[in-house]
């Protein structure tokens, strides 16, 4: 091993550090606890070394909604996999990324509430981004009726996740009909 591998090797374990760090601070406390100074003491390293790695707290959020993509990515796609049909892929889909919002409120932000520099929905998008969304469009795809944009149908449902997660976890929807909204959205865009 040359010494270049090494160090690569080296630089990799502190970004992922820097980032599982970041990602379990602001679960526990909130991404207004996620600081520089905070992480630095967190991961034992000064903020010079956080700052070779990251321009700061945006640029590590964004490193942190990447790999939570890339977990929602995982979850669709087992959840999807292990369906059966159409619908039942539908709302397997539904009921986990709505549940992977409910259990990683903070991660769930990061990926898709708070404003991170990553772009979303182009080509230039980073591979987990556009991994989480193919696994709502292969759901979503088999509903599309002749002339409907798949992708734009996947957005429309996709919005209707992300808004029935935000308005629960704001207090504005009660809780306890979550399931009964999800099949109603399951049911709309699948057909009764």
């Amino acid at each position: 091993m040359t010494i270049q591998t090494r160090r690569e090797r080296e630089r990799a374990e502190r970004e992922r550090l820097i980032v599982t760090a970041a990602r379990e601070l602001a679960e526990a406390e909130g991404w207004d606890a996620v600081t520089t100074r905070r992480l630095a003491a967190e991961i034992e390293y000064s903020q010079p070394v956080l700052y070779s790695h990251f321009k700061g707290k945006d640029a590590i959020m964004a490193a942190v909604a990447v790999q939570g993509c890339a977990d929602l990515a995982a979850e669709l796609g087992a959840a999807r996999a292990k369906a059966r049909g159409v619908r039942e892929s539908l709302a397997a889909v539904a009921e986990t990324y709505t549940s992977f919002a409910q259990r990683r409120p903070a991660l769930y932000d990061a990926m898709f509430t708070h404003l991170v520099d990553l772009p979303f929905a182009t080509p230039e998008a980073p591979a987990p981004l556009r991994e989480a969304f193919g696994e709502l469009l292969h759901a979503v795809e088999p509903i599309a009726a002749e002339g409907d944009d798949p992708g734009l149908l996947t957005e429309t449902f996709w919005a209707g996740l992300h808004g029935l997660v935000t308005l629960m976890r704001s207090g504005r929807l009660p809780a306890e009909a979550h399931e009964r909204r999800l099949a109603l959205l399951i049911g709309h865009f699948a057909g009764s």
